[in-house]
C-alpha cells in the first residue's frame, strides 16, 4: 500500500506539469482539421436522417389509398 502511494505520489505531479503545457501553445491546424472532418462525418449522418424523418411524418400523416380502395 505505501509502495502505491509513493508511485502515485511521484506520477500525479508530473502528469499535473504535463498538463498545463498544453494549454499555453492553443490549437494548432491538425486539431482544427480534426475538428473539421468531424462536423462534415456529422452532417453527412444528419442529411439522411432528415430525409429519413421527414418521410416517416409524410407517410404518416398523409392518407392512404390502398386503404380506401380495399373496400
Amino acid at each position: 500500500m505505501k509502495a502505491l502511494a509513493t508511485i502515485m505520489g511521484i506520477i500525479a505531479p508530473a502528469t499535473a506539469f504535463a498538463a498545463s503545457g498544453a494549454s499555453e501553445e492553443g490549437s494548432g491546424i491538425f486539431v482544427w482539421i480534426f475538428l473539421g472532418f468531424f462536423a462534415v462525418i456529422v452532417v453527412g449522418q444528419l442529411i439522411p436522417a432528415v430525409m429519413l424523418i421527414t418521410g416517416l411524418v409524410k407517410g404518416i400523416t398523409s392518407k392512404s389509398e390502398s386503404k380506401t380502395e380495399a373496400k
